[in-house]
Order: C-alpha cells, then structure tokens, then sequence
C-alpha cells in the first residue's frame, strides 16, 4: 500500500512538471516580462554623473593593470613578439542589472558590476592584440527595460546613454589623437553604440579614425538604420571604415522576441523598420550576407558554468546569415552553459561563437586601414 501511494506521488509530481513546463512554453514571455519589469516609476539615480577622468570609472583602461578586456582563454598562443597598439578600442559592455527595484543600476552596483567584469573579458578580450581597450562602467538601464513598452524604459536607457557619451567624449580626449580607433559592444551597449554613430560619428571628421564598428547583438535594418550611421555595411574582409553586426540563433529559429518589437518600431528619422532585413556580417567570413561551414571556425570560447574561464573549441561551429538577417548556427551548439534564451537565440554567445574569427577579423581591418 505504502509503496502503491508513492507511485501515487511520484505520478502526480511528474504530472505537475510536465503542466508547468507547458505553461511556460505557453507563457514564458509573459512570465519573464513579471520577473524582470520594474514596477516602480522611473526616477535617476541619486549619484552625481560620472568623471571618467577618473579610472576608478572603467573596467578597462590602458592604466589600469590587468583589467578583464586583457584576458586570454586556455589554449590560445600569443604571438612571440609583443605587437605595439595599433588601434583604441572603445567598448561598451551588454546589461548585467537584472535589478527589478529599480530602473538604472548605480555605478557601484556589485553584482552587476562582477557580471560587466565578466562580460568585458569575454568579448573586449577579442581586440587585445590590436589595440588599448577602454571600457566604461555606467548606469545602464536594466533588463527589465528590454521587455516592455513602458515609457519609463526609454527614459532608462536614454539616462544610460549619457553617461556612455560622457565616458566616450572622455576616450576621445585621452586616447592618442594619431591613433585609428575601433568602437565595439554587445546589446544595450549596442543599443547606446548606434546613437553614438549617429552623433558622435556621422558626418565627423572623427568618422576618418574609425577602422570598424561591431554592433553586435542589437538589430539594424539596412533600409531605415544604416544611412543614420556614418559608416557603410562591412560588405567583405579586410574592408575599413564600416559596421559590422549579426544576431545569433540556433535552428529551427524563433526570433519573435526579436521580431516584435524590431517590426513595430521606427528608425529615429520616422522610417518604419517593419519588413526590412537586418544587417548579418558573417563573423567566420567577414563578409555580409554569406555562410561557412563549421570548419571556418577558428575558436569558439567554452566558457565555465560561472564564465569565469574558457578553453577555445576550433571547427565547432558554422554559420550563416539567413534572408531576414538572422546569423544561424545549426541545430547544436557543443558544451555551451545553459543561458540560451527562448527561441534558440544565442545572444549571450554573440562573441563567445567566433571569439578568434572576431580578433582575426579586426586585425585584418586594421591592417587595410590608412595611415592617418
């Protein structure tokens, strides 16, 4: 009897999971949407702006000694002789404020702050053998901002935004004058990084330094973004002086998460980016638009459950831009911690997939780049 009731229980339990999976599948973006979106009003953090004279204020800079943007992965030799920077990078980091208190982390929110760390030695790390790395912190907005329409989310991240332009007006200033510069992010920094082409960039004589802009993981449609840049699309390899951008997801693909909102938004010149395909350069390639198979791959980073180390996988893992401007890597991905995110969207391994395609890719850049 005893052993007939916990077959009983054990029945009803596995009954109970498989109901609640099903209702997140049913119901997952609504269930994020409440676990991440601030209920309360947007107010600016209560801190003065940031000096970024002082480098207390970045996570990478080219005095502070060993910062995360100089990491290396295990398995990944150097070259013999130590190159001499050849370009300034400017990097902002993706969101690690998962905060739902609040709409803006404060510029010594620890937690966020430990997972910025992270992020920079993952992906900044890829133009350390080119260039000095600057890599700000700043009040970003929080997830949650990402998941909803409230105006509070677009006054979050315009408050992020200035302390980006603050920091990059600070890089502009220090960083050597006769130096090209690269600029880079991922997600919300990406997000900061287009407006920062269309104002800092655009139409400047500050456009003449710029090897590349990789704005990667954050959609830019090629009708209604593009021509706001100042820079064209990377067509090919080696090509100077354009952007570079992708979105990666596994197959079969649901990008609606994407798509949504991508499709239900203007460009900031009123141009509707509905329909309009998005920017892929194919980070194995680097050429817009194309495939190569996983043989390509000169290393993906596999990164540990805590992403605080990672060994470099070569071959693992292909890629191609499909006709909507999603870059798709196949149905697996090997080894890979378990942050995949609804939809087989791969945004958080935006960098780790093509870690030494991505450096190899910017050296080939500033290799074809014009002496100033």
């Amino acid at each position: 009897m005893l052993a007939r009731r916990f077959l009983w229980v054990v029945a009803g339990l596995v009954v109970l999971v498989m109901l609640a999976a099903l209702g997140y599948r049913l119901f997952e973006r609504q269930l994020i949407r409440a676990a991440m979106v601030p209920t309360a009003a947007f107010a600016e953090v209560p801190t003065p702006g940031p000096n970024y004279a002082n480098r207390a204020l970045w996570i990478a800079r080219p005095d502070i000694p060993n910062h995360p943007a100089l990491w290396l992965p295990t398995g990944f030799v150097p070259p013999a002789e130590p190159q001499s920077p050849g370009a300034s990078v400017f990097f902002v980091h993706p969101t690690s404020f998962l905060d739902r208190s609040r709409w803006n982390a404060p510029i010594d929110h620890e937690d966020s702050q430990q997972r910025a760390r992270l992020f920079v030695q993952h992906q900044a790390s890829v133009f350390n053998g080119i260039g000095e790395i600057w890599a700000p912190k700043y009040r970003q907005a929080t997830f949650g901002a990402f998941l909803t329409t409230k105006s509070d989310a677009e006054k979050a991240l315009a408050f992020a935004y200035k302390d980006v332009l603050a920091a990059f007006e600070a890089f502009v200033g220090q960083a050597p004058k006769n130096r090209p510069i690269i600029l880079a992010a991922h997600s919300q920094g990406s997000l900061h990084l287009t407006r920062l082409l269309r104002e800092r960039i655009a139409g400047k004589p500050l456009a003449k330094r710029v090897v590349a802009a990789y704005v990667i993981g954050w959609p830019i449609s090629t009708t209604a973004d593009l021509e706001l840049l100042g820079l064209p699309a990377c067509e090919q390899s080696g090509q100077a002086g354009c952007i570079l951008s992708w979105q990666t997801f596994g197959e079969p693909a649901d990008p609606k998460m994407v798509t949504e909102v991508y499709d239900a938004s203007l460009a900031p010149n009123g141009k509707p980016r509905a329909g309009s395909p998005m920017l892929c350069v194919n980070p194995l390639t680097g050429n817009k638009g194309d495939e190569a198979p996983a043989s390509a791959n000169l290393g993906t980073l596999i990164p540990n459950a805590e992403l605080t180390q990672a060994v470099l996988l070569a071959g693992g893992v292909p890629a191609r831009c499909d006709v909507t401007g999603f870059l798709l890597v196949g149905e697996a991905v090997p080894d890979l911690p378990p942050y995949v995110l609804p939809g087989r969207n791969y945004h958080v391994f935006d960098y780790a997939l093509f870690w030494s395609n991505i450096r190899a890719d910017a050296e080939a850049r500033l290799k074809s780049f014009p002496s100033q």
